[in-house]
């Protein structure tokens, strides 16, 4: 039977460098499971696989959207469960991976998240964004109390795909989900590390995305897009487009990029945490990758693989 491996954790836990070895192993394809990474030219903000990278195996959800455009959590479900079957029927001793830290698209996927088939409404997300965060977050609150428990009060993004759900059906969208497991078997595995170890490769990645041309990457899609864009208000982005507007110096916003990285780290550690079904691998092992290919090994066996 063809199942899913799962390599999940959070920001700068060497996910991708595990998940390509993992993948040469079985001859499997990864499935980016990250919101952001969906987007072309926001690379190395987005930590995304280098070109030599996705040569080596093949990448889906990367680059495969413009950044004016949305990519929703549905759109993803949908296309990832087509490729996850047609990758079942094609190469079924080769376990595609989905392999990231965006924890909803994983969970749409290993848990069959159902969700209201609604298309994205521009004009109507226009006007809810000339609102602000503070004021669209407080709406959800009175429309949807129970969506807004899940969402965080900074996350734009989720706020106004709720927003957008209720005033285009009329029912909240708390109301219209549920779960609908797949049939397939799932192997679930997670990277973790010390916090304060985390820390320090934050900041050293954060140094690293600099040296490798983070701040011209900004204003070339500023410059492109405008920077009123709402992916160039996200981590890391945001950050720079203020240095750029010459509200922090550089040093700040460097600073200000890693202190809001690891909090995103600690939010990512707090939701999969509250997952049983992950097996935990810690990044600092020296013998790492081997012992997840033989937990792999073990558990395709089991499954009759």
């Amino acid at each position: 039977m063809s199942g899913v491996i799962v390599i999940c954790g959070a920001t700068a836990t060497g996910k991708s460098q595990l998940a390509i070895a993992v993948a040469q192993r079985f001859g499997s394809v990864i499935l980016s499971a990250d919101s952001r990474q969906v987007y072309q030219e926001f690379d190395i903000g987005t930590a995304k696989p280098s070109l030599e990278q996705r040569q080596q195996v093949p990448h889906y959800f990367v680059d495969c959207c413009d950044p004016r455009q949305t990519f929703t959590m549905g759109q993803y479900q949908r296309q990832a469960q087509e490729l996850i079957t047609q990758q079942h029927q094609s190469a079924p001793a080769s376990p595609p991976l989905l392999v990231g830290g965006t924890g909803l698209y994983i969970k749409s996927i290993t848990r069959g998240l159902r969700m209201p088939q609604i298309a994205p409404q521009p004009q109507l997300r226009s006007q809810l964004q000339e609102l602000g965060q503070r004021q669209c977050y407080q709406l959800l609150q009175q429309v949807d109390k129970r969506a807004s428990q899940r969402i965080h009060p900074n996350d734009a993004s989720r706020s106004l795909r709720a927003l957008e759900v209720f005033y285009v059906s009329g029912r909240p969208l708390s109301e219209q989900q549920g779960e609908n497991p797949p049939g397939y078997p799932i192997l679930h595995l997670g990277l973790h590390a010390d916090p304060e170890y985390l820390g320090q490769r934050i900041e050293q990645r954060t140094q690293q995305m600099l040296a490798m041309g983070f701040v011209e990457e900004v204003k070339d899609l500023c410059d492109r897009y405008g920077d009123d864009l709402p992916l160039l208000q996200t981590l890391g982005y945001g950050e720079i487009r203020r240095y750029l507007r010459g509200e922090l110096s550089l040093d700040e916003a460097m600073a200000e990029t890693v202190l809001h990285t690891r909090q995103f780290a600690k939010r990512q550690r707090t939701w999969f945490r509250a997952y049983p079904e992950i097996e935990w691998f810690d990044v600092c092992d020296c013998q790492l990758t081997e012992r997840v290919l033989a937990r792999i090994d073990q558990w395709r066996e089991a499954i009759g693989e």
